[in-house]
């Protein structure tokens, strides 16, 4: 019994041993095991952190990286912010002028670069644009728009620089959305682009559009770059759009206005500041007279005001536009001085024959040409009359009837190929005929001009 008991115990304190080292190992790996998973906590920490500092570097290195467009609408290099842009557009028109029935010598028949401009527009600190466009057409290299606008509110804009005068309705179209490949008698009377400071903008979402401004002052059809006396012009022009917002369809695209100017244009015999009237095709059909001596040429010397109300209506593929402008002017000749009162009209019709929607912006083809898919683009048809008055007192002080017409009054007819938002190509006729303008006083010569258009834009 003794020697049983002795087993006993000594097998309980065997099993007792080990039990006791088999909880001290499991403590052991549990210890072991915490320290483990603080460890991975500490690196799982660690690595979130480097993450986030990976993160942040890569999204403000992001926000360096300027971005690059290309498209339709140009190319453009834009800072990820959107703060900086520089945007690169262009617009080439290649024409043709034929005249027929031309007897008289007029006009020549010739292939010519109408418009070959590289524009550059950009805009620095978010609220201040620029615009520079230079234009080699023509044989000659001239500088159009140079301007730099402040563009903080929608209804409030600074606008300094040269650029379009805020007048003629059919000569704020852009040159790419013309009707016809030259614009109407109408713009011989308006000013073309002036060096001045203008406020303009845009009021309820555009319902009202607005710009007023002071300027050099140009002669009528004018591009201006210096002034040539202490007088300055004063011009302006507010347009409705009074159910752009509303809902009744076939009335959004009514528009109507109204435009002038009205300043002191002081002429001399190197520089008249008088000016010549052309035809669509190009040709001078009126000038003062000039001699040899400042009594025998005729020089502006006086107020001269403008003022042309407008209007447009579009409704689907159907466009209306026309304006009517009056131009007056002080005239002088040696002791001869005289008010004279010009005036000029037109009116101009289109209809899109695929049924894209017509817009004082042009025409935007549904399908634009691809031979693959048997798409051809838009097709436009368009059709204008417009004529130019000289007021009689003109004659024969201040101009010959034998060489300068009293009335011009032109018609015309189109199409117009949209292949794309890029490409355009125009065929047009139109003709003209006068009141005086040739030997004797008889009637100038009727005008027949046949024009074509190649016009890339982007």
């Amino acid at each position: 019994m003794t020697k049983r008991y002795v087993l006993g115990g000594l097998l309980a304190a065997v099993l007792a041993a080990t039990a006791h080292g088999q909880q001290t190992n499991v403590d052991q790996r549990l210890e072991q095991l915490e320290q483990e998973i603080r460890l991975l906590k500490q690196q799982r920490e660690l690595d979130k952190e480097t993450a986030d500092a990976t993160a942040k570097e890569q999204a403000a290195k992001a926000k360096e990286v300027p971005i690059i467009k290309a498209g339709r609408d140009g190319f453009a290099l834009q800072s990820a912010d959107g703060n900086f842009s520089l945007k690169l557009k262009g617009l080439l028109q290649v024409d043709s002028r034929w005249y027929l029935d031309d007897n008289a010598g007029s006009g020549v028949d010739t292939f010519l670069v109408r418009r070959a401009r590289p524009i550059l527009e950009g805009t620095l600190f978010k609220d201040f644009d620029f615009r520079l466009m230079p234009d080699f057409g023509n044989g000659t290299v001239t500088l159009y728009d140079a301007y730099t606008e402040w563009k903080h509110w929608p209804w409030l804009k600074l606008r300094v620089g040269k650029f379009k005068a805020p007048v003629g309705l059919e000569f704020l179209q852009e040159d790419v959305n013309t009707l016809f490949t030259e614009r109407s008698l109408v713009t011989d009377l308006v000013p073309n682009r002036d060096v001045g400071v203008q406020l303009g903008g845009e009021l309820f979402d555009g319902v009202i559009t607005y710009a007023a401004g002071v300027f050099n002052g140009v002669p009528d059809g004018a591009n201006g770059d210096l002034d040539n006396n202490d007088s300055k012009d004063f011009e302006g022009r507010l347009f409705f759009e009074p159910f752009k917002k509303t809902e009744i369809g076939p009335l959004k695209g009514f528009g109507v206005g109204i435009a002038g100017t009205v300043g002191n244009q002081e002429g001399s015999f190197s520089s008249p500041s008088l000016p010549g009237f052309k035809t669509t095709g190009q040709n001078t059909f009126f000038k003062y007279t000039t001699g040899s001596a400042l009594a025998s040429t005729a020089v502006a010397n006086g107020q001269h005001a403008r003022w042309s109300p407008q209007g447009y209506y579009y409704w689907g593929p159907v466009g209306l536009m026309g304006e009517y402008v009056v131009s007056e002017q002080q005239v002088q000749k040696g002791s001869a001085s005289d008010h004279l009162r010009n005036s000029a009209w037109q009116v101009a019709g289109s209809v899109v024959l695929t049924g894209e929607n017509a817009s004082f912006k042009g025409v935007t083809p549904r399908k634009p040409f691809n031979l693959k898919t048997h798409d051809w683009g838009a097709l436009q048809l368009v059709g204008r009359y417009s004529g130019l008055r000289v007021d009689p007192e003109a004659f024969p002080t201040f101009a010959s009837i034998n060489s300068s017409a009293q009335e011009a009054h032109d018609w015309g007819v189109g199409l117009n190929w949209y292949l794309n938002s890029n490409l355009k190509l125009v065929l047009d006729y139109d003709q003209t005929t006068f009141e005086g303008g040739a030997a004797g006083g008889k009637d100038r010569e009727t005008e027949h001009v046949l024009f074509t258009r190649a016009q890339l834009s982007f």
